[in-house]
């Protein structure tokens, strides 16, 4: 899956080429309307993340042109948090509306959640045997389900949204909370996915593999 930021903020545009390649997506980068529009007539991007303050105009302008073309998914990313702005773009069909500074899992899930809405995200995830469906929350392994609890299955999922990735301790601690409303503490993590290999006949931790002093990834 291919994202087009269109952004001029160069920490912005380094953090998030970074966030986003490690969630797996393809990042393709225009720093104003003339690059974005001269990117989009010739590839075809899943989604675009676009600021509304630009160089050489707003985007508004090139949402409303994205949205007569097309039905590439569009999330305004932009520190404008007016409700006159927010109401202008999801009017012209924007599907989200993501206000700076933002949580990089927030903006994570943010993105996931329209691409499944617009059709263009897969339901399934899969690494080897193993089938997640994030619309019915269906795990399977080998074919036999496999009953998670809350914080198991948002574990999984997250790894498996991009396996061989690195999830640090504080990385799914933060997910955990967000998730449970509750403090979660470190022992708690590591209690949950001792119980997580167990269900997944993983008790050598080859597939949940530790890294030790960092965290935890999902080899593929």
């Amino acid at each position: 899956m291919e994202i087009m930021l269109v952004e001029d903020n160069e920490a912005i545009i380094m953090g998030l080429e970074y966030l986003l390649s490690q969630e797996g997506y393809q990042v393709v980068t225009a720093r104003n309307m003339a690059q974005a529009e001269e990117l989009l007539a010739r590839r075809d991007v899943g989604l675009v993340l676009l600021d509304i303050g630009l160089p050489d105009g707003d985007g508004f302008q090139l949402c409303r042109k994205v949205k007569r073309e097309g039905q590439t998914p569009v999330i305004f990313l932009t520190a404008k948090e007016d409700e006159t702005d927010v109401v202008k773009g999801l009017d012209m069909g924007a599907d989200d509306y993501v206000v700076k500074p933002f949580r990089n899992r927030e903006l994570v899930s943010r993105i996931r959640s329209v691409l499944r809405r617009s059709g263009k995200g897969t339901s399934v995830l899969r690494c080897g045997d193993i089938a997640l469906n994030t619309e019915t929350g269906k795990v399977t392994r080998g074919g036999s389900e496999i009953a998670l609890t809350k914080l198991e299955y948002k574990i999984l999922s997250n790894m498996m949204s991009c396996p061989g990735k690195l999830f640090t301790r504080d990385e799914i601690l933060s997910d955990i909370w967000d998730i449970s409303g509750n403090f979660v503490n470190d022992n708690t993590l590591s209690v949950t996915v001792k119980r997580l290999r167990e269900k997944l006949g993983d008790s050598d931790g080859r597939l949940i593999k530790t890294v030790r002093g960092m965290g935890y990834r999902l080899e593929r």
